[in-house]
């Protein structure tokens, strides 16, 4: 049975729910459906990222939002910033609740796809990676994520995840400063650890 969020075909049956949040001070509408993550509202760990990320500082470029799931992240930090954003999920379910969420909130500098990870990304380098990770997927799953977001960034881009303590916070940020030469953790909230590596010349 394919029902969990970080597969690509959930088949559980449809079940719509519209609803709407505010993040960093503005209203968004979200539709969401059985078979992708926190489908009732956005959770706690996307909110921390969401208010924590800096988009000032970046180079000139493109973000890409990897595990997207029907589009918090992705379409807030897009609609806020102006930058266009890529947000990318291997499940089909959320990535066409995003691109429907996208529509709902006018947010047209985004380019939303299916990809396994990196496989499928249009672009070869961004000025920033951000990630609510699939922490059920498995630390594979979470470390690949981290370690391929490297090469994949601009001089100066920034890797930027959210992950909680007790999921593998600490061994999220070993292995940021092992492939990046350094981590920070920007914020904690409820056990919830933003941390980010900047790519550096």
């Amino acid at each position: 049975m394919n029902n969990h969020y970080y597969t690509e075909n959930p088949d559980l049956a449809h079940d719509l729910e519209q609803w709407s949040f505010e993040l960093r001070g503005k209203k968004f509408q979200f539709l969401t459906d059985s078979g992708v993550f926190s489908r009732n509202t956005v959770d706690f760990g996307s909110r921390v990222l969401i208010d924590a990320f800096d988009w000032e500082e970046l180079p000139e470029g493109k973000l890409l939002d990897v595990g997207c799931g029907y589009g918090p992240i992705g379409l807030s930090l897009a609609s806020l910033s102006g930058r266009p954003v890529e947000m990318i999920d291997v499940n089909q379910r959320a990535v066409a609740l995003a691109q429907e969420n996208a529509k709902k909130n006018h947010v047209e500098n985004v380019d939303i796809h299916t990809s396994n990870i990196y496989a499928d990304v249009h672009e070869k380098e961004y000025a920033a990676i951000i990630s609510n990770p699939p922490i059920r997927a498995g630390k594979k799953v979470v470390h690949e994520i981290l370690s391929e977001a490297y090469p994949r960034l601009l001089v100066g881009g920034t890797l930027t995840v959210v992950i909680q303590k007790k999921q593998g916070a600490p061994s999220a940020e070993k292995k940021m400063a092992e492939v990046f030469g350094n981590v920070e953790i920007v914020t904690k909230d409820k056990g919830y650890y933003i941390l980010k590596s900047v790519k550096e010349a």
